[in-house]
């Protein structure tokens, strides 16, 4: 057996049998000869959430990969610090944040993190009796205060969009999240508040069923659009774009739902070139294109005739939007390869980019968009198992195969 990373390039043409992995997993894999630089599988998550949750192991897997229906939570410390996110200006939210922060402070002896802009609200800044509990928080700005190591667990009241965003504040480990349904939608929120107390709990105390919700890193490289002026030796001035290294900029996001790559503000067709692993495999020729991850599955990318995909399949889906040509169907590609997206040569405008709907920027040519599959989930604390909300979601959020059901034919009409 030999100790190797996870990505291998074998390129002898013979069988090798290969063990790898930490003091946490260690596990048995047959490669067979093939000529790759990197495995066609994601990289294995990290099963560690924050800076005391981490995953139970479970003594029966024999995999590198516990069975999705044994991922359970669970505590290396007692947690002792919760980050509270709440949907902004939403007045139907004030009660539901200020019962859920004194329970938390004052019966679970928790420290609380809240976002500035929250307790700005009036509603909450007004309230005298809510004082006394405001003085106990700790507080952080989005993009200028680094939490990531100083939060235990995340409680997330509202729809959908408070668990995206709780994503975009941790760009490596994530602490595991607990999402309560008091939006709109709510496929990702599967708690009801009515009993929070209980469900609270539960999670302190730990060995909860959760689901890894698998994440995109993007890395988004972007050319200089800036002149340097320099004289040459006859004198004469000359702009140019400066050192092609030292004049590019490069933006990295973790995104949990999609990539969406559109037209924007033009009323041309979309022009960009699709390379998987190096290769290029296709042009987009239409409004754009989206790549999503199967948690994203069940979000735009569905909207534009995708696939629904369950969370714990590893995959990279790619969903064109209103492509101009009949044959271009969405298709889903391993979780290990890598994408990258540029503008064609013959684009005759600009495309946009967007990363869960937030950060949208404008893509020139020579910008380039690589994706990747993340090896920090976003850990989703289950109300029962993953399966069963997700079906749960379908069926209740999207009115999945809802159809009125047909009569029974009796023995009489059947003779006619």
């Amino acid at each position: 057996y030999f100790l190797v990373p996870m990505r291998i390039a074998i390129q002898t043409c013979v069988c090798v049998c290969v063990c790898f992995g930490t003091s946490e997993h260690v596990f048995l894999s047959v490669i067979y000869c093939f000529r790759r630089n990197q495995s066609l599988h994601g990289p294995s998550p990290v099963t560690t959430f924050g800076p005391k949750a981490c995953m139970l192991q479970n003594p029966q897997a024999v995999m590198h990969i516990q069975d999705p229906a044994s991922q359970r939570l669970t505590w290396n410390k007692p947690p002792k610090s919760v980050l509270v996110i709440k949907k902004i200006q939403d007045a139907s939210l004030l009660q539901p944040f200020k019962e859920l922060c004194v329970f938390l402070t004052e019966h679970k002896n928790m420290i609380v993190y809240v976002e500035k802009k929250v307790l700005a609200d009036p509603a909450i800044a007004g309230d005298e009796s809510f004082g006394t509990i405001i003085q106990k928080f700790c507080t952080f700005r989005e993009d200028l205060d680094d939490i990531s190591n100083r939060v235990d667990f995340i409680i997330c009241l509202g729809g959908d969009g408070t668990l995206l965003y709780a994503s975009s504040l941790f760009q490596e480990s994530v602490p595991p999240v607990m999402a309560f349904h008091l939006g709109s939608l709510g496929f990702l929120t599967p708690f009801s508040f009515e009993t929070y107390q209980s469900q609270v709990t539960q999670i302190i105390e730990g060995n909860t069923a959760i689901i890894l919700r698998s994440r995109l890193r993007v890395r988004v490289v972007k050319e200089s659009r800036e002149k340097k002026a320099r004289v040459d030796e006859k004198g004469i001035l000359i702009m140019s774009n400066g050192d092609s290294e030292g004049s590019r900029k490069a933006l990295q996001y973790q995104v949990l739902n999609e990539v969406v790559v559109d037209r924007g503000p033009s009323s041309y067709l979309s022009n960009v070139d699709l390379f998987l692993d190096g290769h290029l495999i296709t042009t987009v020729q239409g409004d754009g294109v989206i790549v999503s991850t199967p948690t994203g599955s069940t979000a735009y990318a569905v909207a534009a005739g995708a696939s629904m995909i369950h969370p714990n399949v590893p995959a990279i889906m790619i969903t064109p939007i209103c492509p101009h040509s009949l044959s271009f169907r969405p298709i889903v590609v391993p979780a290990g390869v890598e994408l990258k997206i540029m503008l064609s040569r013959e684009a005759r405008n600009t495309a946009w980019v967007s990363f869960d709907g937030r950060k949208r920027q404008e893509i020139c040519h020579g910008d380039s968009i690589t994706i990747t599959t993340s090896c920090f989930p976003v850990p989703s604390i289950c109300f029962r198992d993953p399966v069963n909300d997700w079906f749960e979601s379908l069926a209740q959020c999207l009115h999945w195969n809802v159809r009125k059901k047909q009569n029974y034919l009796s023995s009489e009409e059947d003779e006619f």
